[in-house]
C-alpha cells in the first residue's frame, strides 16, 4: 500500500502507530528526532509523514513541517501531538505555521488514526 513514515520522540507511540498501520498493509519507517526525520523523508520518500510537535525542542514538528514545505514537499503531513493539553493552547493547520494537512491530539483512537491516514493518502 503506502510508504509512511512516523516522527516522534516516544518510542510507544511509534511501535503502537507502527503496529496498527503494518496491519492495514503500509509500509511504515520511523525517526525519532527531526533531523533523522529530515534525512528518512530523502532516503524513504513516504506518502504519508505523522509528525510530533515536541521532540528535542518544543517546536520541531512545525519546524520541520516549515522546513519540507520550503523546499517544495508536498508529502501529506497528519501532525499527530499532545502539545494542545500539554500547554493549553489550541493549535490547528495553518498554511505558514503549520503547514500541515491535518492535526490530531494524542491519544488518538487506532480507528481514527486510520482514517484520518486513509482520507490523507486518497488526495
Amino acid at each position: 500500500m503506502a510508504k509512511i513514515l512516523v516522527v516522534d520522540d516516544d518510542s510507544d507511540i511509534v511501535e503502537a502507530t507502527q503496529l496498527f498501520l503494518t496491519r492495514e498493509g503500509h509500509q511504515v519507517e520511523a525517526a525519532y528526532n527531526r533531523q533523522d526525520g529530515l534525512k528518512k523523508v530523502t532516503s524513504f520518500q513516504p506518502d504519508l509523514l505523522i509528525l510530533d510537535v515536541i521532540m528535542e525542542q518544543p517546536d520541531d514538528g512545525f519546524s520541520m513541517a516549515q522546513e519540507l514545505r520550503r523546499a517544495g514537499n508536498k508529502v501529506p503531513i497528519l501532525m499527530l501531538t499532545s502539545v494542545g493539553s500539554v500547554s493549553g493552547l489550541t493549535f490547528g493547520k495553518d498554511s505558514l505555521m503549520v503547514p500541515v494537512d491535518d492535526f490530531q491530539s494524542k491519544p488518538i483512537e487506532p480507528a481514527k488514526l486510520i482514517e484520518k491516514v486513509n482520507q490523507l493518502l486518497k488526495r
